[in-house]
C-alpha cells in the first residue's frame, strides 16, 4: 500500500483551496502552476506545485489508505 505524504499544513491548505476553487480541474491548475514555475526557473515553486498535485490526488481518492485511528 502506498502511504500518502503531505509535507506540511501549507501544502494541505493550497490543495484544499485549489479543490474549492477549481473543483475537478484542481490537478490541472496545480500542473499549470508547476509548469509556469519551471518556465521561470523557480525550482522550489515547481516542486511545491508538483507536490500539491499529489496532495490533490490523495484528497480526491475515495479509498482509505494508511492507519485509521
Amino acid at each position: 500500500m502506498d502511504t500518502p505524504f503531505i509535507p506540511d499544513r501549507a501544502a494541505l491548505a493550497d490543495a484544499a483551496l485549489l479543490l474549492e476553487t477549481f473543483g475537478d480541474d484542481a490537478g490541472f491548475e496545480a500542473a499549470a502552476r508547476a509548469e509556469d514555475s519551471r518556465g521561470k526557473g523557480n525550482v522550489l515553486k515547481f516542486c511545491h506545485w508538483r507536490q500539491i498535485e499529489r496532495v490533490i490526488v490523495t484528497l480526491s481518492d475515495q479509498e482509505v489508505r494508511g492507519t485509521i485511528h
